[in-house]
């Protein structure tokens, strides 16, 4: 009898131990499994920021400079030189969008147009290679290619009062510029008018 009390002693040490062992596999278990699956929303978290980033990178507009090329009226207008910015691929003109917003008579001003209606036709607000920016007879350009130059004419003028016209808004008047890419990133400048002369650098 006090040998099979002696087994029996044994069996439940060995039985406690088993129960230990399991418990211990369970928990590895399941931390492992908070560990990937904490693994893999970080890993998603980190894709989708590097493809907004690429995203914001491989579409965006590089304001090089603004000049005036006209003064007064419905057909006051800025020169800006532009180029994709570093890393950009080719970007569709008509996916390009300027705002402008200014306060002019007392009220906030604002004006939009795409960098082209996408109809090949050389016509306003169109954008030209820096080869050959007085050829408004021309093909107009429908795409930014990188490593490229180009010139467009934004036209700030409009009716009376509602518009950015560099005359009205006069030395140390200001604008801000927006460009905007479909799917891209945006870029802004402050034009800050030192003067209203014609050839005046605004950037």
């Amino acid at each position: 009898m006090q040998d099979n009390n002696f087994n029996n002693e044994e069996g439940s040490i060995g039985i406690g131990a088993m129960i230990v062992f399991i418990a211990l596999i369970l928990v590895a278990a399941v931390a492992s499994a908070v560990i990937i699956q904490t693994g893999e929303k970080l890993q998603q978290n980190a894709q989708q920021s590097g493809d907004d980033t690429q995203r914001e990178i491989s579409g965006k507009i590089t304001i090089n400079s603004a000049f005036v090329v006209d003064n007064a009226g419905a057909d006051s207008a800025m020169r800006l030189y532009v180029e994709s910015a570093p890393g950009s691929g080719v970007l569709a003109t008509s996916d390009i969008v300027y705002q402008v917003t200014c306060e002019n008579t007392g009220a906030y001003q604002f004006l939009s147009s795409t960098f082209s209606n996408g109809d090949g036709t050389a016509d306003a607000n169109e954008v030209y290679l820096m080869s050959d920016p007085n050829d408004v007879a021309g093909t107009a350009i429908l795409t930014l290619s990188p490593g490229q130059n180009y010139m467009i004419d934004i036209v700030v003028g409009g009716a009376a009062g509602a518009d950015c016209d560099i005359g009205d808004l006069g030395v140390n008047g200001a604008m801000t510029l927006w460009i905007h890419v479909q799917g891209g990133g945006s870029s802004y400048e402050t034009i800050y008018i030192s003067s209203t002369d014609v050839g005046t650098l605004l950037i």
